[in-house]
């Protein structure tokens, strides 16, 4: 059995300093710094709106709107906005299945062709489980430039969907890897719909927004009026802004993306989740217990949620989600009872605004870089094997502190040694064994063949 995977933190150092936290670093108040943080992404106009939410406990901590809601009409951004939240939505169609499993309407270990009998598995035995933890195999939405070209097309129905799909191969057998996939929670939507009798909008707004009183929240209508809706945009390089197109219809994103909501509204949602006020006691500790490969690999990922830890080390859990212009990430720190929610209305970076929000409250360990002590040249060699979309191609070299990695033809880049044969890119692990590298991400895990 493959052992837990070290935390990231550790994966940018071996060795660690005397615990700090980010509150002793600075004299400023904490509102003070909080705000600072918050706003930081439109302050250095790296983004054109956030909404930020922190609450401690019983302790609302920070709720508040920077920059604009609406560029063309200089619209300030209210705390209450509405966004898009892209994939966050995925923890709400795994908890939507799981009450259903609660309601003895399904089981988690049904194949999925007992509800969905023309889809072609191509001999796998998959699950609904294996839909929520993305072991499945099949290729995901992003791998179909066929789906891709309809993305756009409100009438496109899901009929044609399925067909289209079902002519592609799986990209590994069930369960054997993990490969984040959108397609296969749009999957879990169906199920949802034919387990309820209701559309799956109906069934998130009626069984789980009402109940939680998430009145500004909703399956997203972009033709629909939404007082105080934030606008979605891109953010160039050179300063230009544009308005991005919404690709809200009725069969895309569906169940993996296609909810909108705001920070006070996510706020209550991630309280109550983890509060056991949404699922069982037993459908939750399923959810947020990391999920495991055939071969006993244990993964990052639980049902429909990450389960991990940040890049200061901090054990979280919780989701993000981009789409057409907005950025999303909603986040539960179980040992300090903290719930993060950041909200842009551009592709920005929600998740490290997050983190660092969370750093100012919470005790970490600021890590060094040791260098590899072992012999790289057995490491040295290009790598292929499945990736999100297409193959991954690694390139291995030597690097005076261990390994150079150049990923699908990138430039090469040192990565920091974690331990044994471990690397860590980013928050991604590579893992040198019997001649492959295994790569472990937050929502993946597949194994590229020495070439």
């Amino acid at each position: 059995m493959q052992p837990r995977l070290r935390p990231t933190v550790l994966a940018l150092a071996l060795t660690t300093l005397a615990a700090t936290t980010a509150s002793a670093q600075t004299a400023r108040p904490l509102a003070e710094r909080l705000d600072s943080l918050a706003g930081s992404g439109v302050q250095s106009k790296r983004a054109v709106g956030t909404v930020a939410a922190i609450v401690k406990g019983n302790d609302t901590l920070l709720v508040k709107g920077y920059g604009r809601a609406d560029v063309e009409w200089d619209v300030p951004m209210p705390a209450d906005a509405m966004f898009e939240i892209g994939s966050a939505t995925k923890q709400f169609t795994a908890a939507a299945i799981l009450q259903l499993r609660d309601a003895g309407k399904l089981s988690l270990d049904d194949e999925i062709t007992k509800w969905l009998p023309d889809f072609d598995t191509r001999g796998n035995r998959v699950t609904v489980r294996q839909l929520l933890d993305h072991t499945s195999g099949m290729v995901g939405l992003t791998g179909l430039p066929e789906l891709t070209l309809h993305t756009w097309n409100p009438s496109f129905p899901r009929d044609s969907a399925l067909a289209l799909f079902n002519r592609n191969p799986f990209q590994f057998p069930t369960g054997t890897m993990q490969m984040y996939n959108n397609w296969a929670v749009w999957l879990a939507g169906l199920i949802v719909e034919k387990a309820s009798g209701m559309t799956y909008a109906e069934y998130v707004e009626q069984r789980i927004f009402a109940p939680l009183g998430m009145t500004r929240s909703m399956y997203c209508n972009s033709s629909e009026n939404v007082p105080q809706r934030a606008h979605g945009y891109i953010v160039y390089n050179n300063g230009v802004i544009n308005r991005a197109p919404s690709n809200h219809h009725k069969w895309m994103p569906f169940a993996a993306g296609s909810l909108c909501s705001t920070a006070g509204d996510l706020v209550t949602w991630v309280r109550a989740l983890h509060g056991g006020k949404v699922l069982s006691p037993g459908s939750y500790k399923e959810m947020v217990t990391p999920a495991k490969l055939n071969d006993g690999t244990v993964l990052r990922y639980g049902l429909g949620i990450a389960v991990q830890k940040d890049s200061r080390g901090l054990p979280y859990i919780g989701h993000g989600g981009s789409v057409s212009g907005f950025d999303a990430d909603t986040r539960w720190y179980p040992d300090a009872q903290l719930a993060v929610v950041v909200l842009m209305n551009n592709g920005g970076d929600a998740g490290d605004i997050a983190g660092k929000l969370a750093a100012e409250l919470l005790p970490w360990q600021r890590p060094t870089v040791a260098a590899f002590t072992g012999d790289a040249a057995p490491l040295v060699g290009t790598y292929k094997g499945p990736g999100r979309g297409r193959d991954m191609v690694i390139q291995v070299t030597q690097a005076p502190q261990g390994i150079a990695v150049s990923v699908n033809g990138g430039e090469p880049r040192p990565i920091p040694w974690v331990e044994g044969t471990t690397f860590a890119m980013g928050d991604t692990f590579l893992i040198f064994r019997g001649g492959d590298v295994h790569v472990s991400g937050g929502s993946a895990y597949t194994v590229l063949k020495r070439q």
